[in-house]
């Protein structure tokens, strides 16, 4: 695999890194089913390009794509505290509705950035080609996102969120707003997923309305792969895991295209994501199954 590949490979795998942090907020703290995804991811790309190919400035651009993002999230969470709709299928159709929101936005499937400025080219020095400067600024962007995260949910409100997932009847006796968290955790969630979004069209060169097709797959596949490589339940560790997992799946995804015996091609991407994830998931189990043979064998041998 060039360099030039395995530099694209790290810039996506750093986007979906944002993916994977949202998801791992909903599915992992929230203990909610959102696919939401599907819609804030390219709401981002869709609120950040029109505003860019409108003239604004594209880091008002970004902030307002996760402010549309975080929107999102919570009137999914509304659909389900308030009006009291199972949140899978509150996050399907908000998924549903804002495929026709996305367009409205745009006005058009797709929307053209490839003449039009983005951060990465106001940020980016002469001297260094954008192929690296990407990946470089997008490894900042990652690291602050993660450390905000950690530094939050150590924090009052942030530990009422985690507690709301895991034991929300005990979360209210200890006088916990549950409703709110619920809202709280989804609005950064999808805020996290839009900005992903909007980073996307802006390395790519555009927003188009089919793009979030799978995001919460991938985001989904990165959660588990990161915590199959680093198993932990400290918060410190987990966002690590889960950024960690997105990177390595898109190296798997662009190492699998690129050896030219296995004979994959473009198309095969979700069968290949379908296999990481099923790797994954059967490795801790493995893992538990040899852990305890080895106690059996341990007790025998007594």
């Amino acid at each position: 695999m060039s360099l030039f590949s395995l530099l694209g490979a790290l810039e996506i795998g750093l986007i979906y890194g944002l993916v994977a942090l949202g998801v791992f907020i909903s599915f992992r703290l929230l203990r909610f089913p959102d696919l939401t995804v599907d819609g804030s991811f390219p709401l981002g790309g869709a609120v950040c390009a029109t505003l860019i190919a409108a003239g604004w400035n594209p880091f008002a651009a970004t902030l307002l794509a996760c402010a549309a993002g975080a929107c999102a999230g919570l009137i999914t969470g509304w659909l389900n505290v308030k009006l009291k709709i199972m949140d899978l299928l509150a996050s399907i159709l908000m998924m549903i509705a804002l495929y026709s929101v996305n367009l409205r936005i745009m006005g058009r499937p797709n929307v053209p950035l490839i003449t039009e400025p983005t951060v990465f080219t106001v940020l980016q020095p002469a001297a260094v080609p954008d192929s690296l400067f990407r990946p470089l600024l997008l490894v900042v962007i990652v690291i602050v996102a993660k450390l905000l995260l950690d530094w939050f949910f150590a924090t009052q409100r942030g530990l009422a969120i985690r507690a709301t997932g895991s034991n929300p009847r005990m979360a209210r006796a200890q006088g916990v707003n549950t409703g709110a968290m619920v809202l709280l955790g989804m609005a950064i969630s999808n805020a996290l997923v839009a900005l992903a979004g909007a980073l996307f069209a802006q390395t790519q060169g555009g927003s188009d309305a089919s793009m979030g097709i799978g995001t919460i797959v991938i985001g989904l596949a990165a959660v588990i792969v990161g915590e199959s490589i680093l198993p932990s339940r400290r918060m410190v560790y987990a966002t690590l895991a889960v950024v960690a997992g997105a990177i390595v799946y898109r190296l798997f995804i662009a190492l699998a295209l690129n050896i030219d015996f296995i004979g994959l091609q473009a198309q095969d991407l979700n069968f290949v994501t379908a296999v990481l994830v099923t790797i994954a998931l059967v490795i801790p189990m493995l893992r538990k199954r040899l852990a305890g043979k080895n106690r059996a064998k341990n007790k025998g041998g007594r």
